[in-house]
């Protein structure tokens, strides 16, 4: 069984010769002499061509222009079908297009901004499903009464991961030279639910996260229990008096005077 091959047309000869055809209206679009040399044609069908011209505009650099030539079956004049401007290899492209919603970073929303959260933010959950301790005055309320939302797992996840990997975490500078963690000091308010094991916000009017959120194992140097270590005492260099020397009087050779009549407990 033979393999079946797609058969390809050869280029029309008379669009391949219409390269002044293609250039002329290259030139209709671009501003006078941007487009440059001829960069070959390209067989988009039958009797279709597309020729390729350099563009030298500054702005566009790597980019060409793309004429698209075609003719009648049986006629022998050579129309313009389109003339686009397309990137080649190494042109300078925007961005990748995004919604506002993922271009948008902390800090960017000013006064009077509004930011609306989606129905299917996963970030958020009905307001009925909470279930911390803490909570329990939710039970209380009928459906509808309460907050219509509430954080849900996924939600407390990424806050928990963002404020620990964050300037209030543990891996920052300020809190590596920290006396101790900011969970044994007396100005750390723990935070409610879920998150009180790990966070809580900082109630000292003197330490940089002062009403802020920080992790239980961040820490500054206005722990409330950091204590002024008293200056070490130098100890005084040593005198010695190398100039100058003092006589000593001659010891008897032994230890014991021979001539005490005491005993001396041994025969």
């Amino acid at each position: 069984m033979s393999r079946t091959r797609a058969r390809v047309s050869a280029p029309d000869q008379a669009c391949v010769a219409a390269v002044d055809l293609a250039r002329a209206a290259a030139e209709e679009l671009a501003r006078p002499g941007e487009p440059g040399e001829h960069l070959g044609f390209e067989s988009e069908g039958d009797r279709i061509v597309t020729h390729y011209f350099a563009c030298l505009d500054k702005a566009y650099r790597g980019w060409r222009w793309a004429v698209t030539v075609t003719r009648a079956s049986r006629a022998k004049k050579v129309t313009v079908s389109e003339a686009v401007l397309l990137p080649g290899t190494g042109a300078l492209l925007a961005p990748e297009w995004l919604p506002w919603s993922e271009r948008l970073r902390p800090g960017d929303l000013g006064v009077g901004d509004l930011l609306p959260t989606p129905e299917d933010d996963d970030r958020l959950t009905p307001g009925f499903t909470e279930t911390d301790d803490e909570a329990e005055h939710q039970a209380v309320f009928e459906y509808g009464l309460g907050r219509a939302r509430v954080l849900s797992a996924i939600g407390k996840d990424r806050a928990a991961r963002r404020w620990h990997s964050g300037e209030h975490g543990p891996h920052t500078p300020i809190a590596h030279a920290a006396p101790a963690q900011c969970s044994t000091c007396g100005f750390y308010w723990m935070l409610t639910g879920g998150l009180r094991h790990m966070f809580g916000v900082c109630a000292n009017e003197y330490a940089p996260d002062d009403g802020k959120v920080v992790a239980a194992d961040h820490g500054c140097g206005a722990h409330s229990e950091a204590a002024m270590m008293p200056p070490p005492v130098e100890q005084a260099i040593p005198i010695l008096d190398d100039l100058g020397y003092d006589l000593m009087e001659e010891e008897a050779a032994g230890s014991v005077d021979e001539s005490a009549s005491e005993e001396l407990g041994h025969s």
